[in-house]
């Protein structure tokens, strides 16, 4: 099976890093004392404290896993490679929405590192692939489950 590239800016990579290295140190070791501590409990047929242990060292090892694979698959997007004549991943986006006259600026990232309280999108959702390679006074239409949607490129920048 061939892996997906990830699309990471340098400092999704950064944070995918420090999770790991987290997870790996930290988070390994606070799981290990839960398990040591669980054991002194004694019968492990009945012991809960074990058995959620266990369930938390599983889930921590599967998110290593997975935050290995990322890693191993990354493309940093070079900052320097990024233009602002059309909408590229890294970009941020400043939109009109057509419908409520409303301005929102978003910033278009790779699928990890989607963050919606802070307007990160992705480039694979509706409006992110709506955006990309759109211009500075273009507007795009969006499919979104209320209808289409229109949105206005008002500025692209880094």
């Amino acid at each position: 099976m061939e892996e997906k590239e990830v699309i990471l800016t340098q400092e999704g990579f950064n944070n995918l890093e420090n999770e790991l290295n987290y997870l790996k140190t930290e988070k390994r070791a606070e799981i290990a004392d839960r398990i040591k501590v669980a054991l002194g409990f004694g019968d492990l047929s009945e012991n809960s404290e074990y058995d959620e242990a266990k369930t938390a060292q599983a889930e921590n090892e599967g998110k290593i896993v997975e935050l290995e694979n990322k890693l191993r698959h990354a493309k940093i997007i070079d900052e320097k490679e990024i233009d602002t004549d059309t909408v590229q991943i890294g970009n941020k986006v400043k939109v009109l929405d057509v419908e409520f006259d409303e301005e929102i600026t978003y910033i278009i990232v790779g699928s990890t590192e989607v963050d919606l309280a802070e307007n990160k999108i992705s480039n694979e959702s509706p409006l992110g692939t709506a955006l990309l390679g759109a211009k500075k006074g273009q507007t795009v239409e969006v499919e979104a489950p209320a209808g289409k949607m229109k949105y206005k490129i008002l500025e692209i920048s880094l």
